[in-house]
């Protein structure tokens, strides 16, 4: 069996577990962010709609920075205020408001949990991190733990990515933060350290220090309150504190928190040495071929056509121009002529390759494709009929167009 971590990777100190609490709660009472979910689940009486208002915050935070989620979740809550208004939405709707957010499956998964409590939860969310991580679809840990927490005051911690930096440098954790192993340590730290009066507040303190002071590059740590409690900033301030045996050298025994005995301390790193992750997996390259068909509406303005997107899969559900993905190395003449059989099936007529207008590149980064665009355009003359055996398809002005459910790569490609 592996040997235990040393005491000095952990939280064994109840009175240093309080003072953090302590200095954690006082700061974030003084420099929290004023932010619209944080304000509505602070003067919600109900606590099924403050439920709801953190869940729709924390599915969009997923991969988004706040900034960009604010405007959205007050669109968001604007139009579907409650869990039972958003459960009676369609997806195309859902769809529509998330473009642009990206991982539009958590969009859908949203509003698929919000019909399951509607018609089999009785209109009541479950009230602990356990069950609602069980009943709701697209729930996670974090998310459930987020919740329940903020919202029915259970003493539940959680883990994102901030969290993990703020612990990693707290207790010089430096193996793979995202190994299985790790990931558990650290949930028992979480829930070790979470205020049992103030759980929520806690925990949105710790994601605030990690968002806000302990950040990736360049952390502010003459501004962290808790510095005192910070192993890796004595490390950096101290160097090897003595007569402590030095949480670096204690790989030799086993140690399945430190960092391996090939990446050893950088001095010129200081504390952000910590985490350290596994390095990311190359974005699969990948080359699809698009076309916008134009045509002039009845009031003489340009009409596009847009095809919905499969049901399930990357990009599920949202309309785009129509698109073939290429095979690697197809030189441009037969890239052509498959655009142009593909567009065929749409038009009902045939389309000659020579007629298509090469018009440039879009490069498009998902979190595990990069995606590059080949764009043609290619006017029509006169009505075009539409299929109705093909996936759904109709001509939308621009300003339709940008009202529709559609991916920000095909904003870039118009």
């Amino acid at each position: 069996a592996p040997a235990p971590p040393p005491a000095q990777h952990l939280f064994s100190d109840p009175a240093e577990i309080e003072a953090l609490r302590g200095n954690l709660l006082a700061w974030y009472d003084r420099c929290k962010r004023d932010l619209p979910w944080r304000t509505l689940a602070a003067t919600e009486p109900d606590a099924d709609r403050r439920a709801y208002a953190v869940w729709v915050s924390e599915i969009m935070l997923q991969q988004t920075q706040v900034a960009t989620v604010i405007d959205y979740y007050n669109r968001w809550m604007q139009k579907w205020p409650t869990l039972q208004a958003l459960a009676q939405a369609s997806l195309e709707e859902v769809n529509e408001l998330w473009a642009g957010l990206g991982y539009y499956s958590r969009g859908k998964r949203l509003q698929e949990a919000a019909r399951k409590v509607v018609s089999e939860l009785a209109g009541r969310m479950p009230r602990t991190a356990e069950d609602l991580q069980k009943l709701l679809p697209g729930v996670g840990r974090y998310t459930a733990g987020a919740i329940a927490s903020i919202s029915y005051g259970q003493a539940t911690g959680v883990v994102d990515g901030n969290v993990i930096r703020v612990l990693c440098r707290l207790r010089c954790i430096g193996a793979d933060s995202s190994s299985p192993a790790v990931i558990d340590r650290l949930w028992d730290m979480a829930n070790a350290l979470v205020d049992r009066s103030r759980p929520g507040d806690f925990n949105q303190a710790l994601m605030e220090l990690g968002a806000t002071v302990c950040v990736p590059k360049a952390p502010l740590c003459r501004e962290c309150p808790v510095k005192q409690h910070c192993q890796a900033r004595r490390r950096k301030l101290f160097g090897k504190p003595a007569p402590v045996p030095d949480v670096e050298d204690c790989g030799v025994g086993g140690c399945p928190l430190c960092p391996p005995a090939t990446e050893p301390w950088d001095s010129s790193l200081g504390v952000t040495n910590f985490p350290r992750k596994a390095a990311k997996k190359q974005p699969r390259v990948a080359r699809t071929a698009t076309c916008v068909l134009e045509r002039r509406g009845c009031h003489g303005a340009p009409e596009y056509l847009i095809v919905q997107r499969p049901s399930s899969g990357l990009l599920a559900g949202l309309w785009e121009f129509p698109s073939l993905p290429l095979a690697q190395g197809l030189q441009e003449e037969k890239q052509r002529e498959a655009l142009a059989d593909h567009l065929q099936d749409w038009t009902g007529q045939p389309v000659a390759a020579g007629g298509l207008r090469f018009v440039g590149e879009v490069v498009h980064i998902f979190s595990h494709i990069h995606q590059t665009y080949l764009v043609y355009s290619l006017p029509l003359d006169g009505d075009v009929t539409l299929d109705p055996a093909l996936s759904p398809s109709r001509w939308v002005t621009e300003e339709e167009f940008h009202a529709s459910a559609v991916s920000t790569a095909m904003k870039k490609v118009l």
